[in-house]
């Protein structure tokens, strides 16, 4: 007689020992997420794309700097160098608003600045006798220096000076002979010479310097000045007096061709790092899994154009100075720029004016530098510069695929506690099932005498 009973094959449904719900629920999140991998990859793309753009924003910005110097009224091309015939006598330096010529100057006297000192004590710290003097700066009003008990050493009554800001610097001078009080008048020349009067302390003074002007001519007009550093005189020009002479110092300003060829060079640099940053994203390389993020754009081929078509540019006479080439700057075949500096040097050293024509020129039609400055602030506009309505386009879509992602990994997150969720029910059921299953079989048992098969003819008369 059988008995009934249930008997599952569990090999490898995890009955008793359950599932791994991590491993589980891991395999269909990463499943999952493959359908995410195209959105990341192209925020990758737009955050490639933008930091291109700003580079190329950023290095056109400094091509802009460069260029503009080359067109400032007052920038480099308009720089003088000053050389004078005798530097014994004075030297000079040129700045804003000097311009080319010669000038003859004679200087007469240099500036002084007034001064005294005081006979010699033992030290800085030895007293003397109280008292007052009268200290007067020029023609300003007297001023009544007080000596008592408080300052009647040179130490504290130079302290004592300086605090009363008077138009005079105190100090203490020590040498082999003892310590003496020295003042120095704070304004040079006449304005400032010093006068002490009605002395009646212990110390003694002697006048060291008069405050005196320098006196000078320039171009035949007599000049004083209360400094040997003379500004105004010439206009643009600093004038450093360091001797005097009979005879005239011959003073002569130049264009600074030194300034004009580090900032031609400059733009040359500038232009060319913009070209290079701009043909590394045109360069393919066969079999890359991944090309130039701006390989298509078409704003890049829109700057590209417009910085061609600017450097093309030239200008009708201008005493054989009306291109580029006419400076030796000539274009390589990767469209960077290359320098003969030899040619730049003639050009600047014989022909600066027309030079300085071709970059400035303002009237129709523009100078070289003053047309390439203007497309370059068309090309860099915050608002409507091609590459910067790139960028905020991008921007834009950026911000809506940044959402996309976000939503998704919300989504997924959410799915992943359902999954948990789910797979610990089925674990929990996989682990209780055996027992189950133990209990159903005890209680098939138990009831013993019932047969499994089926009944036979001979047993089957009713009682």
């Amino acid at each position: 007689m059988g008995i009934f009973g249930i008997n599952l094959n569990t090999a490898g449904l995890g009955l008793g020992s359950g599932l791994n719900v991590q491993q589980t629920v891991s395999q269909l999140v990463a499943a999952a997420q493959q359908s995410e991998a195209p959105l990341l990859q192209e925020q990758q793309l737009y955050t490639s794309q933008t930091s291109a753009l700003n580079n190329i924003n950023t290095l056109l910005g400094n091509l802009q700097t460069a260029v503009s110097a080359l067109q400032d009224p007052l920038g480099a091309l308009s720089a003088e160098t000053a050389t004078s015939s005798n530097t014994g006598v004075l030297t000079a330096t040129a700045g804003s608003g000097a311009t080319t010529g010669s000038h003859t100057i004679t200087v007469n006297s240099l500036a002084t600045t007034s001064s005294y000192y005081t006979g010699a004590l033992a030290s800085g710290d030895t007293t003397f006798g109280t008292g007052q003097f009268t200290l007067q700066v020029g023609s300003n009003a007297p001023v009544t220096i007080t000596v008592d008990s408080s300052n009647d050493t040179l130490n504290t009554l130079a302290s004592y000076i300086n605090s009363q800001n008077d138009g005079v610097t105190a100090s203490v001078i020590t040498d082999s002979n003892g310590a003496r009080l020295s003042l120095v008048s704070n304004t040079g020349g006449a304005a400032g010479d010093l006068t002490i009067s009605g002395n009646t302390t212990g110390l003694s003074f002697t006048k060291a310097v008069t405050g005196a002007n320098a006196s000078l001519t320039v171009d035949g007009v007599p000049i004083n000045s209360a400094s040997n550093t003379v500004t105004g005189v010439i206009p643009g020009v600093t004038l450093n007096l360091t001797g005097t002479s009979a005879s005239a110092v011959t003073l002569t300003l130049n264009p600074d061709t030194s300034q004009a060829t580090t900032a031609i060079n400059n733009f040359v640099s500038a232009y060319n790092a913009v070209v290079q940053a701009v043909n590394a994203q045109y360069t393919v390389t066969p079999g890359a899994s991944q090309q130039p993020p701006l390989l298509t754009d078409s704003s890049l081929s829109l700057v590209q154009n417009i910085l061609a078509s600017d450097l093309n540019y030239t200008l009708t006479g201008n005493n054989g100075i009306t291109s580029l080439a006419s400076l030796g700057i000539t274009v390589n075949n990767d469209g960077t720029l290359s320098v003969d500096n030899g040619a730049l040097t003639s050009a600047l050293n014989n022909n600066f004016s027309a030079v300085q024509s071709f970059f400035q020129q303002t009237s129709s039609p523009n100078g070289f530098a003053v047309n390439f400055y203007n497309s370059l602030q068309s090309l860099t506009d915050p608002a409507s510069g091609p590459l910067n309505i790139d960028l905020q386009g991008i921007s834009q879509e950026q911000q809506s695929l940044s959402q996309q992602i976000s939503d998704f990994q919300t989504n997924l997150a959410q799915q992943q506690q359902t999954w948990i969720q789910e797979y610990s029910q089925i674990n929990a059921t996989l682990q209780q099932l055996p027992l189950l299953i133990a209990q159903i079989n005890g209680q098939l048992s138990s009831l013993g005498g019932i047969s499994s098969a089926a009944p036979s003819s001979s047993s089957s008369s009713l009682p």
